[in-house]
């Protein structure tokens, strides 16, 4: 780990990245929309006609622009993704120009425990410069502390309510489904080859982290939102546990005005993967 103070000036550069209609719908794919064809609610998410965009494709508009363990200096082997947030300043384009650059924003030093560095990522419109969405992300990087750094600090946990949950959304995934969503940028061997998963301590081949973040989006939109999106104003998560491709998202619901608390469990194994889900919605026109 490098400096606290250099710490604090990594970034990648801004550079532009563009995304077509075809992008957008093979993301949607990759976290499950289409699985049933008829179904007319989560069509227009995968059919050109009509087409709207998941708020959550933001996390692979702009894939390579986020900042690499090798810049700041971390332990790849122990660095796992903590959070993932998104902002929406406007809703998507079903194709456009963008530019995007990401910085380190906050780090906290944890001392034997690790390191939390929180990173943040603007997508601006090409033309305009004028922002479309905000992303923040957290990494655990855990033999990595002792750099120097404020000992307290870091994103803030969204409480779940103690009541029972309002709604239970019951998502399938498919076997390939870490095969599918790949495509859309994040081409890690651990979510594809058995011998690279096995010597990083599972069974089998998990799927991306990010996948399990677009589904929560997708159940939200489903069952607070009307597949309205841009009703979804911001959508965060902190990661748990990972899910296996072929396994079931339990999405636990509770909705206090336009703020949807939500969890997510691996109705197989009974495992809670995220944790202290926070979507905040615009009121609904209808």
């Amino acid at each position: 780990m490098i400096p606290y103070e250099r710490l604090l000036k990594v970034q990648t550069p801004e550079r532009e990245y563009s995304w077509s209609d075809q992008a957008v719908m093979l993301y949607a794919l990759g976290i499950g929309f289409g699985a049933d064809p008829l179904n007319e609610r989560e069509l227009p998410f995968v059919y050109e006609q009509g087409l709207r965009v998941v708020p959550t494709f933001a996390t692979v508009a702009a894939w390579g622009s986020e900042l690499s363990v090798e810049e700041m200096q971390v332990n790849r082997v122990m660095a796992v993704h903590g959070e993932q947030g998104l902002q929406m300043h406007r809703p998507l384009p079903v194709t456009a120009r963008i530019l995007a650059g990401t910085r380190v924003v906050a780090a906290v030093d944890k001392g034997d425990k690790g390191a939390i560095i929180i990173s943040e990522t603007v997508l601006r419109d090409a033309a305009t410069r004028e922002p479309l969405v905000t992303l923040i992300a957290s990494m655990f990087a855990r033999a990595d502390g002792h750099f120097g750094g404020p000992a307290s600090g870091g994103l803030s946990v969204h409480p779940i309510p103690s009541r029972e949950p309002d709604e239970i959304v019951e998502i399938g995934t498919r076997r390939n489904q870490a095969l599918l969503y790949r495509l859309s940028g994040d081409r890690n061997p651990l979510h594809a080859d058995r011998e690279v998963a096995q010597a990083a301590g599972f069974d089998q081949p998990i799927l991306h982290g990010l996948c399990t973040y677009g589904l929560t989006c997708r159940a939200v939109l489903g069952a607070r939102a009307n597949y309205q999106v841009e009703r979804i104003k911001s959508h965060h998560v902190r990661f748990s546990a990972p899910m296996f491709p072929g396994e079931t998202l339990l999405v636990r619901l509770w909705q206090d005005g336009d703020v949807v608390s939500f969890e997510g469990f691996s109705k197989e194994r009974g495992v809670a993967v995220i944790k202290n889900g926070k979507s905040v919605l615009e009121p609904s026109n209808e």
